[in-house]
């Protein structure tokens, strides 16, 4: 019998551990994630995870955050809001310049700069004229409030409704009633009209405010002064019974006589 000479069957061995290799080569995966990432390439970030709440990272609704303290030339100044996912919803000075002068001034500028913070959702609120120490106290204690507020963890998500529970249809449950608002006659005084305008919710006035008020000369301030406080006294009393504001007796009157006008027109 022949024998296979030496070189062929070297040859034969060469040939089948390449066909070996080039089989392993086809059947490796053409891409690795985890390879990838070590070489340095990092998956992008969604959009939605880039995000950042302007008032909050997604506070539960009603979380208040007190800012800090700022001390002015005419006494501390600080700033409370009410943030309701990232939203700020309410903002209010707890602590103000008072006494002598700066009793006018305060009641001139911190309803201006609450509204003006609810409105811009941000620090950069307009300075109130003739209350520039104020309203430069008021900035920077806010902006102390936001930052608590967009450090504060986030919100959970609210559960869902079982499916049990009854919709709120025509056989169902009742919703919810819908907030009115109803303006009131227009009271004479004798430093002009007075007109007030509410907003009513379940029963109760949940806004108030003067959509006429005078004005001109001294009218200016005392209707500054006055028509806050009486807003705010008229939806914690939630009735026209409420004190007169001192210093502006005619147009708190008015104001009241107005308000009544816009009780009646809501059946109370």
């Amino acid at each position: 019998m022949r024998k296979s000479h030496p070189v062929r069957r070297v040859v034969l061995a060469t040939a089948a551990t390449v066909s070996g290799v080039v089989l392993l080569l086809s059947l490796k995966p053409s891409s690795d994630p985890a390879s990838a990432q070590a070489g340095g390439t990092i998956p992008q970030q969604t959009s939605a995870a880039q995000e950042s709440a302007q008032g909050g990272t997604g506070a539960a609704a009603g979380s208040t955050f007190t800012g800090d303290v700022v001390q002015t030339q005419y006494g501390p100044v600080q700033v409370r809001i009410t943030v309701s996912g990232t939203k700020i919803t309410k903002s209010e000075a707890v602590q103000a310049p008072k006494g002598g002068t700066s009793d006018q001034k305060t009641a001139l500028s911190v309803p201006k700069l609450n509204q003006d913070v609810v409105a811009k959702q941000s620090p950069q609120v307009d300075t109130v004229s003739g209350a520039t120490y104020t309203s430069e106290g008021y900035k920077k204690s806010l902006q102390s409030a936001i930052d608590k507020a967009n450090k504060a963890p986030a919100a959970p998500a609210a559960p869902a409704q079982p499916s049990a529970q009854p919709s709120q249809t025509a056989g169902g449950s009742a919703a919810a009633p819908a907030a009115k608002t109803v303006t009131g006659a227009v009271s004479q005084t004798q430093y002009g009209p007075v007109q007030v305008r509410i907003t009513v919710s379940g029963g109760k006035i949940t806004k108030a405010e003067a959509v006429q008020a005078p004005k001109g000369g001294t009218s200016d301030q005392k209707t500054a002064l006055s028509v806050p406080k009486l807003n705010q006294e008229a939806v914690a009393a939630g009735s026209a019974d409420i004190d007169s504001v001192s210093g502006a007796t005619y147009t708190s009157e008015g104001y009241k006589k107005s308000l009544q006008s816009a009780l009646d027109q809501t059946g109370g």
